[in-house]
């Protein structure tokens, strides 16, 4: 029994540890354009049934709940944060921001597409591509860009703005099912879907906005307060093993 006990405690250790990473890869990104915060989720162990709830007791009588016992905790994984940043005005007319659901699409250099929602962008290729890519015209005097992606240039000597592309935003039926690459890239997996790509503002996506950034989604007072419980539960655990361990040394002295 004591001896489970502190396999218990341990894995409450382990969790614990876990989620403090979790909640330091958090906080370190709290200035990360587009980055979304990162939650662990808990799931129980198999547990060991001594007694099945509803077995016969007695002949005339049944457990009403049973004997099972727990074998500890496991950090089942972590989801994605997909709440809206705050805007972060730059006055950068490459720099984009999404206002609602959607990622930009880019080419990444291996001609793999990678997915993001850092807007800051240039007309320097710096291993990714937006796409669909857009050529800005050389001597291009300005650069406006629609609600809807419309890529628009004014070049010296005219007065209109001609249309030179339009930028096209990826929505997922599981965004939190996004593979992490760094480089505030993520790519597709088996448990996002497959890419749906369409005009900004149509179908659910949000529309863009140009010379904004958007803000990480990182509340640093939530993230202290889930440091503070971290901590305490982490505490605990190590009280548990503690406790155990006296009571593993009393025994072996009594026998």
């Amino acid at each position: 029994m004591t001896n489970a006990a502190l396999h218990v405690a341990r894995t409450g250790l382990d969790a614990q540890n876990e989620k403090m990473r979790v909640i330091a890869n958090n906080l370190a990104n709290v200035n990360t354009t587009g980055f979304k915060r990162d939650r662990a989720n808990f799931e129980t162990l198999a547990y060991q049934q001594i007694t099945a709830p509803g077995a016969q007791a007695t002949d005339q009588n049944k457990y009403a709940t049973g004997l099972n016992l727990g074998s500890g905790v496991q950090i089942q994984g972590t989801a994605r944060i997909d709440t809206q940043g705050s805007a972060q005005v730059t006055g950068n007319s490459l720099d984009m921001m999404i206002q609602g659901a959607g990622f930009f699409q880019v080419l990444k250099p291996d001609g793999s597409m990678g997915y993001t929602r850092d807007g800051s962008f240039s007309q320097t290729q710096d291993g990714t591509v937006v796409q669909p890519a857009i050529q800005i015209p050389d001597g291009a005097t300005s650069i406006t860009i629609g609600a809807d992606g419309t890529v628009s240039a004014t070049l010296q000597g005219q007065t209109a703005p001609s249309v030179v592309g339009k930028i096209q935003t990826v929505r997922f039926m599981n965004p939190s099912g996004l593979q992490a690459d760094g480089n505030n890239l993520l790519s597709e997996s088996a448990a996002s879907g497959a890419p749906q790509v369409g005009d900004a503002g149509t179908d659910g996506r949000g529309t863009i906005s140009q010379g904004s950034l958007e803000s990480s989604n990182v509340d640093i007072t939530e993230e202290l307060v889930d440091m503070i419980e971290t901590q305490r539960a982490y505490e605990v655990n190590s009280k548990v093993i503690k406790a155990t361990d006296e009571m593993l040394q009393t025994a072996n002295q009594q026998l």
